[in-house]
């Protein structure tokens, strides 16, 4: 099997540097996406009968393109060590997806913000009406530390109390704003290693014809 000579051979390395970096980058928007699924206080909110679930779509994006992120970043390795055209070529065609995957996350958060935001708050204010004394409305009092809402807000509220729309607001901004962020991040990062993979496999087409 030809090698990659000169420069390209640094390509190569750096390749595989970036594949293996890709990896960790993937192992974190796993992580990040576990997080947002899990968190206790998430889950507590959402985790009812009849609350939206809209948050947790972006959420699902997040968690599968950062498993494949993590597969793909260790194909990428290989393919680069052995100079595989054929691995690179699936490398690349992966990147594409991902690169999808993960700008449809960031747009997801940053464009249905509003809307998963006036879900949620739609549904406090419902449950409120029909009982404010339930579990439910108790759990979203003591996580957001907010007591009732703009209509109806608490007879005799502390100081520091917000009503619980802004509250809901403040909370879910903050979340969505994460998945957005990292969506977009790791969309931008997925362009540097479609170039790294192409220019490597035209690298190896072309070594390989001179031989």
């Amino acid at each position: 099997m030809s090698k990659v000579e000169g420069g390209m051979k640094c390509v190569k390395y750096l390749l595989f540097v970036f594949n293996f970096i890709f990896w960790l980058m993937g192992s974190f928007v796993l992580a990040v996406g576990l997080w947002l699924r899990f968190d206790p206080e998430t889950v507590s909110l959402l985790n009812v009968d009849k609350a939206p679930d809209t948050f947790f779509i972006g959420v699902y994006i997040l968690i599968g393109a950062g498993s494949l992120v993590m597969l793909v970043g260790f194909f990428g390795c290989c393919g680069a060590v052995r100079e595989s055209q054929c691995l690179l070529g699936s490398f690349f065609a992966c990147l594409l997806i991902i690169f999808g995957a993960e700008l449809a996350a960031g747009v997801f958060g940053f464009l249905n913000k509003d809307k998963i935001i006036k879900d949620v708050q739609t549904f406090y204010t419902t449950t409120y009406n029909e009982n404010n004394n339930s579990t439910l409305i108790i759990s979203y009092q003591k996580v957001l530390n907010c007591c009732g809402t703009i209509e109806s807000p608490c007879t005799e509220p502390a100081t520091e109390t917000k009503d619980c729309e802004t509250g809901i607001k403040e909370f879910f901004n903050s979340k969505l704003f994460i998945i957005g962020y990292v969506g977009i991040g790791i969309a931008g990062v997925m362009i540097i290693g479609m170039i790294f993979s192409m220019v490597l496999c035209c690298a190896i087409r072309n070594s390989r014809e001179v031989i």
